[in-house]
């Protein structure tokens, strides 16, 4: 029988955030798939474990996902491990999962620490609907037209960034997305000089601007979909009202869905309501 192929979410600072049956997976299994073997070598050292490691990373994925894949026929178990977080959420290993998958080898995932979901859980932006859009653009005229591309986006958006692009992204998103939408940066989440500020993208550009966030470490924002805040200044029964005078009601009550980001199921009865159709 062939082996297991453990996706195992690793600490993205604080190391107590490992999970017991993490560290247990690292131990038993035959391999440690890492991106960068160094990185993943000190957390391993730090757990007083000594299991093999494989390096893949963007530049071998192919050639290492083929050979990793043939440890794994033989009954070899193999734990694909990020530098940081859960592995594939912006980092290698999705060749390697999906010859996985094409093969019938067994994959289980070993869940844990991921910055998306931290930040978004720290955020106070809306979560029931979201995008991870990984890193921006490095490049200004391209970032400025990749971010108009999501500017409509009724979800809560997150993003990553590096200390050295943050002021620049955050200019751009100003004058993409407005100086006022509500956004959340958070910065060194769960490390020693964590920061996680909820404001508008003016003020957080300021914040990094003057030093008050300090320009250091790594970057999550997450910045509030359009359609929440178009509802923030909206009447939605005058919404209702008005585009039922020109429309049949579920017509209606999906666009004011969309302006306002509400469901439409609640806007449909809040319509009838107003007519005074009732449950009808």
């Amino acid at each position: 029988m062939s082996g297991t192929l453990f996706v195992v979410a690793t600490p993205i600072g604080n190391l107590e955030d490992l999970s017991p049956r993490a560290r247990q997976i690292l131990a038993e299994v035959d391999l440690v798939a890492a991106e960068d073997t160094r990185h993943t070598g000190r957390l391993l050292s730090h757990l007083g474990l000594k299991t093999r490691l494989f390096a893949l990373h963007e530049h071998n994925e192919a050639r290492a996902a083929k050979a990793l894949i043939e440890r794994l026929k033989d009954g070899k178990s193999v734990a694909l491990a990020s530098d940081a977080g859960t592995p594939l959420v912006s980092d290698p290993g999705y060749r390697l999962l999906q010859a996985a998958h094409a093969d019938g080898i067994a994959v289980s995932p070993i869940p844990g620490p991921c910055a998306v979901t931290a930040a978004l859980s720290v955020s106070g932006l809306p979560t029931d609907r979201f995008g991870f859009e990984g890193f921006p653009p490095a490049k200004s005229v391209a970032r400025r037209k990749w971010l108009q591309a999501r500017a409509a986006e009724p979800r809560t958006l997150v993003f990553f960034e590096a200390v050295h692009r943050i002021a620049a992204t955050l200019a751009d998103m100003v004058d993409v997305f407005g100086a006022d939408r509500e956004a959340f940066l958070g910065r060194e989440l769960t490390k020693l000089h964590e920061q996680c500020r909820r404001a508008s993208l003016g003020e957080l550009l300021d914040e990094v601007s003057d030093g008050t966030i300090v320009s250091k470490g790594e970057f999550v924002i997450a910045v509030h979909g359009v359609g929440a805040v178009v509802a923030s200044s909206i009447d939605t029964d005058r919404l209702l009202a008005e585009l039922a005078a020109a429309l049949p009601p579920k017509k209606a009550a999906a666009i004011a869905a969309r302006l306002t980001g509400e469901k439409r199921n609640a806007l449909y009865q809040r319509l009838l309501e107003i007519r005074g159709d009732g449950d009808a």
